[in-house]
């Protein structure tokens, strides 16, 4: 990109800044907390498929016919994948269960703090839960050195995405309002 490109990048998300800064300010506390929570909602909603997807795939894979051929390692962690997702899909349909709950009760700000609370576990949950299935079917199709190089990578790519450049987004702008 040239520099005629990066000086209208830096015009267009200077004038994208402002304007949400100017949206920000206008924004009503209550419409903030609607805001937030539409948006969680929004963004459960696409990690729940991958979720869903996972749990069932590992509730058939003990009635499958190779079941009995795997090793005790597998099985244990099988077990502790199958609970990791179960605990991903309870965390993350949690917030729905707590809105109905205090439903019309004026808890719109805790209801938020809670959900986002639960969503955020829910991810770290789902997470381990995806690479303990890689780690799963990595092992039963291939050796131990494969397993641990393809395994080790999907980690570091789901804490590359998930956890690092979330932070470095983060790093440079405090957060807004309450």
């Amino acid at each position: 990109m040239g520099a005629d490109g990066l000086r209208t990048q830096h015009r267009v998300e200077s004038e994208s800044n402002r304007e949400t800064s100017r949206d920000a300010s206008a924004e009503s506390p209550v419409g903030r907390l609607d805001r937030n929570w539409t948006e969680l909602l929004q963004e459960i909603r696409v990690a729940q498929a991958g979720v869903q997807i996972l749990f069932a795939f590992l509730l058939t894979l003990p009635f499958t016919q190779r079941w009995n051929q795997v090793t005790e390692f597998e099985r244990g962690l099988y077990l502790a994948t199958l609970l990791l997702v179960a605990a991903a899909s309870a965390l993350l349909i949690g917030p729905v269960a707590y809105h109905r709950m205090v439903f019309r009760r004026g808890a719109r700000a805790q209801l938020v703090a809670t959900a986002n609370t639960m969503a955020l576990a829910g991810l770290a949950a789902l997470g381990a839960g995806i690479n303990g299935a890689v780690l799963l079917v990595v092992d039963v199709l291939l050796g131990t050195l494969a397993t641990v190089l393809i395994s080790s990578l999907s980690v570091a790519f789901f804490v590359l995405l998930w956890w690092v450049l979330p932070q470095l987004a983060r790093r440079d702008r405090p957060p807004r309002g309450p």
